[in-house]
């Protein structure tokens, strides 16, 4: 198996966080948003990684030479901005006879047991891996009939489905799949100027495959920063490491303390990670991700999101209040 791994995007949701840093390098729960990624694939037989990388494709290759050696890793860049699945289609030149694909885009990390794909894919050729959500407005959505996909539709009005497309894609034979987008970019179907993958797989239906729809437990949305902020809760349940240095300091279950971070005189959790480098004194902060190498003192933080070397400082108070008082103060 070949992995693709479409990390070009601009991550302007992201902002200013991905101004200066690739996306898939923001921080959740202790690593960046592509080690939990490749950390889900590694009970796979990966031969490749494929990496279709931007300006910030340097960052990516130094990242995974530092994190993952060991790995196989191939990087094409997408000069123009023609969409995923001209994105996609870019590492062509690495698929070879017989090659299966699994296809992640890295606005998503993803909960599901991939070692079953050969048997939800034993009588298909290809998996488009969905979860059944509420707001089905907001997604393309997969239309079942037969334990299979026969339609597809973007942002429906009415719930013809709510089984969303969540960036995570398998095809038995690469190949075809790459054939089936360089007809796809040939025909000119585009929505808006960019190539998007729901058409190519809308052409391998009619012309005969079959592709299923498996639902994945949990769908872990890295794209914003509320969302960064949700999935960094979902990963810590049940995951309270302390590996930093903690100093006369109460820690609230979950949090995440990496070696190398400091907390004095502080309160901190529940649901928060602190990176590397970081420092944090006399501060309450919860529901949060501080990245690295921050200085944090001080403070109440609740819901925030800090990125690298960061200094937040603020002051302490001192009152004298007399009985039956009511002070509200805004931070």
């Amino acid at each position: 198996m070949k992995v693709i791994l479409p990390v070009a995007g601009k991550g302007t949701r992201l902002r200013p966080h991905t101004h200066t840093k690739a996306k898939s390098l923001v921080h959740v729960a202790g690593k960046t948003v592509l080690e939990h990624i490749i950390n889900r694939l590694e009970s796979l037989k990966v031969e490749e990684y494929l990496f279709i990388t931007d300006e910030n494709g340097q960052q990516i290759e130094d990242f995974m030479a530092r994190k993952f050696p060991a790995l196989k890793c191939r990087y094409f860049v997408q000069q123009q901005r023609l969409g995923p699945a001209h994105a996609v289609a870019l590492a062509a030149p690495a698929i070879d006879a017989g090659d299966d694909l699994l296809v992640v885009f890295n606005d998503t990390i993803f909960v599901t047991d991939l070692s079953q794909i050969p048997q939800l894919c034993a009588q298909a050729d290809g998996l488009i891996y969905s979860k059944e959500v509420e707001d089905y407005q907001r997604f393309g959505v997969n239309v079942i009939k037969e334990d299979r996909i026969v339609d597809m539709v973007e942002k429906p009005d009415t719930p013809v489905s709510r089984l969303a497309q969540v960036g995570l894609y398998y095809l038995k034979n690469g190949q075809e799949f790459m054939d089936a987008i360089e007809r796809t970019i040939k025909a000119g179907e585009t929505v808006k100027g960019e190539y998007y993958l729901p058409a190519v797989f809308m052409r391998m239906i009619s012309e005969g495959m079959i592709l299923r729809a498996p639902e994945i437990d949990a769908w872990l949305d890295c794209g914003k920063p509320e969302t960064l902020l949700e999935t960094n809760r979902y990963l810590l349940q049940g995951r309270h490491h302390v590996h930093g240095e903690v100093e006369n300091s109460v820690l609230i279950e979950p949090v995440h303390i990496e070696q190398g971070a400091v907390v004095r005189n502080s309160i901190i959790g529940p649901n928060v990670s602190v990176a590397a480098g970081s420092c944090i004194d006399e501060s309450v902060i919860r529901n949060s991700i501080i990245n690295a190498n921050n200085r944090v003192k001080s403070l109440v933080l609740e819901e925030s999101l800090l990125g690298d070397s960061v200094s937040l400082l603020g002051s302490p108070r001192r009152m004298n209040i007399g009985d039956h008082s009511i002070i509200e103060m805004d931070q």
